[in-house]
């Protein structure tokens, strides 16, 4: 819908050109009745209404004249819809399906609609845009940058999984890719894995001479996860998050009023700072591990211990936690690798006593990683021993936001690649904000990562000043922003 910052200028739908992606790849092997069944895995996201929602910022000399942009986009989307058949149909309620109630649709008459494809017109320059999306000391304009990004109803089933907007300036030559995926389809890995591939499509489009070395075809086969008691699972689950299907309800549909989100950049020599800090206090607490922390294991460590500084700082008393999403692709194996295309996560939980996180020791970063590093090691290697690990987490660790974070997405996915043809994006920022404390995570250039976190007004300052402590400036406010 218009507003008096956004003028819709188009809207269409576009379709998979099968006939253009079998130059790419043979056409996926999906059921022949076109019914993709959720698995135990995915069911767990199907009331995540909230939709993963990305915004890709471009600007410069190289970037397109704006019908020359989308041009090149819809056609390459058409391409990618073609090897990702799952994001063109929809998410259906079907009470005969063997693994609960809900599967993605796509059969010939779901996909024929096509995927949303919304072009835009945002009042004022590009700098305007990016001012709308705030920074470390700057929460930018809330309301006008979700309008950046393409609405994605899913509260009655059936519902689409995907949509596409592409906004310009009224001022200038840039312009915002923005893209909603729902959860319940794919996770972070797959999310990026559709992107590389439609930006390498879209390259070609631009220049025929660019290589599609990130077209390798994506792999839909679930075998690997049908265990005996998967479908019983799934059904239980689906029965929790989704009881009145074919209506969707979620408490988690948008970000709360009293919550501020502000977008962070820690650099790698930041990050290694982190490291050493954690490696030397290891060797003071007895906790030291096998191999150096990981950049994920230091920036989750870092991010956890400032969340608690910034809230704990007069309740020192009990355990707070962390949710840790664990990527099941690597402990499976093969079959299941890089390629699979799906949900193949299940969190985890962290948990420490608060005056360990506080510690004024200096311990609290070793502490913290110590614990994030055994909620993963400790998971069952069966993934549906580890989701009923997690359901019984559940009931056992308290919720309460107080003691509470939530974080998603990864470094390991490198955000600032996402190339078109017209160059690196000169910012991304992630929306996803289906938490009251949530923090999530991006690989930036040269090794950084970079930090979207929502938290209450009264803990972002201190947040982004204990984030700051290993900057060498100290002021969580004068990380650099925007463009890594």
């Amino acid at each position: 819908m218009s507003s008096p910052r956004l003028r819709i200028l188009s809207l269409t739908h576009v379709l998979p050109d099968r006939d253009r992606a079998a130059a790419y790849s043979p056409p996926p092997s999906l059921p022949d009745d076109g019914l993709v069944e959720l698995s135990f895995m995915e069911v767990l996201f199907v009331n995540r209404v909230m939709p993963m929602r990305r915004l890709f910022f471009y600007e410069g000399p190289g970037v397109p004249a704006f019908p020359c942009l989308v041009r090149s986009l819809r056609s390459s989307l058409a391409v990618a819809l073609a090897l990702f058949p799952p994001l063109s149909g929809k998410l259906a309620h079907r009470p005969s399906a063997a693994a609960g109630d809900v599967v993605v649709d796509c059969s010939p008459a779901a996909v024929s609609s096509g995927v949303k494809f919304v072009e835009a017109e945002y009042g004022g320059g590009i700098e305007d845009m990016r001012r709308v999306a705030g920074g470390g000391s700057d929460e930018g304009d809330r309301e006008a940058l979700a309008e950046l990004g393409p609405e994605l109803d899913a509260t009655r089933l059936p519902a689409p999984v995907l949509a596409v907007q592409v906004t310009r300036p009224a001022v200038g030559r840039a312009a915002v890719v923005a893209v909603a995926l729902h959860h319940a389809v794919a996770d972070g890995h797959s999310a990026w894995q559709f992107m590389r591939a439609w930006a390498a499509l879209s390259r070609m489009e631009v220049s025929p001479s660019r290589a599609g070395a990130d077209l390798a075809p994506p792999a839909f086969d679930r075998t690997p996860l049908r265990y005996p008691e998967a479908d019983e699972l799934a059904r239980k689950i689906l029965r929790t998050v989704a009881p009145a299907l074919p209506v969707i309800s979620s408490s988690s549909s948008c970000l709360p009023p009293d919550c501020l989100r502000r977008t962070f950049l820690i650099h790698a020599g930041e990050i290694q700072l982190v490291k050493q800090h954690i490696r030397a206090q290891s060797q003071t607490t007895g906790e030291q591990a096998d191999k150096p922390p990981s950049t994920y294991l230091a920036v989750s460590s870092l991010v956890w211990t400032s969340v608690a500084r910034a809230k704990f700082r007069d309740l020192a008393g009990g355990d707070a936690n962390f949710l840790v999403p664990v990527d099941f692709r690597r402990r499976l194996g093969s079959p299941i690798d890089e390629r699979y295309f799906g949900d193949c996560v299940v969190p985890c939980v962290a948990r420490a006593a608060v005056r360990d996180l506080l510690d004024g020791g200096g311990a609290g970063l070793a502490r913290a990683a110590a614990a994030i590093r055994d909620a993963i090691r400790v998971q069952p290697e069966c993934p549906v021993r580890a989701m009923e690990a997690w359901l019984e987490s559940l009931r056992t660790v308290p919720r309460v936001r107080e003691r509470f974070t939530f974080t998603g997405s990864s470094n390991r996915f490198m955000a600032y690649e996402t190339d078109f043809g017209w160059g690196a994006p000169s910012r991304v920022e992630l929306l996803s904000l289906f938490a009251m404390e949530l923090v999530l995570l991006l690989g930036a250039q040269d090794g950084g990562v970079q930090v979207t976190a929502t938290l209450r007004p009264e803990h972002m300052e201190a947040f982004a000043s204990n984030l700051g402590r290993f900057s060498g400036r100290g002021d969580g406010r004068r990380l650099r922003i925007g463009r890594p």
